[in-house]
């Protein structure tokens, strides 16, 4: 339920005015823009910026993910629910409820270990913040190449335990983790190039271009996470990476190149596709 609006301004101008500019859920929305607005004044110059295009998200200053409010700040990718099913895939690996197993019940490994998981090319350091809040007892790192996107992170993440860096996918973690990371999970950038031109404006204009261009083929990011991936995972650690329906047999292809084992997951409700290599 949305928050009750705190300001005088009309709910049924809001809702029009937003409606007006092509906003699916304008009731929803109007409640959402009301409830963090001060005034009416404020309120207007948030459904400016609504009906201009820039991403409800931003304007608010967070994001619904996986039931927790994530902070994101303009200019910083926004979460989207298909990558709740990422997290949903690595939270059942970290569990051993999988036929790939490595963990017992409670995020503890077998060995004892607490299990060490990354989360490269975080972003808002959403899937982190929600491994983090569901499976207690894990040593959670996350890393991004971009200076807002890690600042995001680390308000979303570092008060709940985790660890944020700030650099180029692996390079930035600690050496100690090499070997002995149970489960990396990466949502890194997939569209090919030719086709940013076609997303939605929200997209292509106000989130960085480096979380969405994955190269020529949509591929060029998820080539050097697997790549690395083995020399990082630890005996039966698992990789989980986004991608589309359509480039799901490379994704898995590049992980069997690799030397890992490997499967895709699908949740067809949420248009969401997960490749699952597994380190032997």
């Amino acid at each position: 339920m949305p928050p009750e609006p705190r300001i005088s301004a009309s709910p049924e101008e809001a809702v029009r005015r937003l409606r007006a500019a092509g906003c699916v859920f304008a009731e929803e929305e109007a409640g959402l823009l009301a409830g963090v607005a001060g005034s009416a004044a404020e309120l207007d110059a948030m459904i400016e910026r609504r009906a201009a295009g820039l991403p409800l998200e931003h304007i608010l200053g967070w994001a619904d993910f996986c039931g927790l409010r994530i902070g994101v700040a303009t200019g910083v990718f926004v979460p989207r629910r298909r990558t709740e099913f990422l997290v949903r895939q690595a939270e059942l690996l970290l569990h051993g409820a999988t036929r790939d197993g490595g963990t017992s019940g409670g995020g503890r490994r077998t060995d004892g270990t607490t299990p060490a998981v990354v989360d490269l090319c975080c972003g808002s350091g959403a899937v982190g913040a929600a491994l983090l809040a569901r499976g207690g007892g894990i040593e959670l790192h996350a890393s991004d190449l971009d200076p807002a996107a890690v600042l995001c992170a680390r308000g979303n993440i570092e008060p709940a335990g985790g660890h944020v860096h700030e650099g180029d996918l692996f390079e930035p973690l600690p050496a100690r983790l090499r070997g002995r990371i149970t489960v990396l999970v990466a949502n890194a950038p997939y569209v090919p190039t030719a086709a940013i031109g076609t997303m939605p404006p929200e997209a292509r204009l106000h989130e960085p271009r480096m979380s969405l261009d994955g190269g020529a083929d949509g591929l060029d990011i998820q080539r050097r996470v697997i790549a690395a991936a083995p020399a990082w995972l630890a005996r039966g650690g698992h990789v989980l990476i986004e991608t589309s329906r359509g480039q799901a047999r490379r994704t898995i292809g590049l992980m069997r190149e690799a030397g890992l084992s490997s499967r895709l997951a699908r949740d067809s409700e949420l248009d969401a596709t997960v490749a699952i290599g597994t380190a032997a």
